[in-house]
């Protein structure tokens, strides 16, 4: 894997997880810190600094980014296909935004 497709995330106590540009970009905050423009650090060096989010908690984000690659599509599909079943029984609205919480 290339040096330009990966991401490095750094924790408040200094552990670097590499992951995935791709997996990264699951977060609209990363997405922007990375493709901004302008001279910053972390668009220069594909680095992103958290010095108030602990290695543990940053290891749990790392996961859902790569969860949220998988699984995102296929949760809109299921969502979809029950609202459209259930629309004809007038739930349509109420089982959305209960999917939605």
């Amino acid at each position: 894997m290339k040096k330009e497709d990966t991401v490095k995330l750094i924790s408040a106590e200094g552990f670097e997880f590499v992951i995935d540009k791709e997996a990264a970009m699951v977060s609209q905050t990363i997405r922007n810190m990375l493709t901004s423009p302008g001279s910053f650090a972390e668009t220069e060096h594909g680095e992103v600094t958290f010095p108030e989010i602990s290695t543990t908690i940053l290891e749990k984000i790392c996961q859902y980014f790569y969860w949220s690659l998988q699984y995102s599509r296929f949760c809109i599909c299921v969502c979809v296909c029950v609202c459209v079943c259930v629309a004809d029984l007038g739930l349509g609205v109420l089982l959305l935004a209960s999917l939605h919480v």
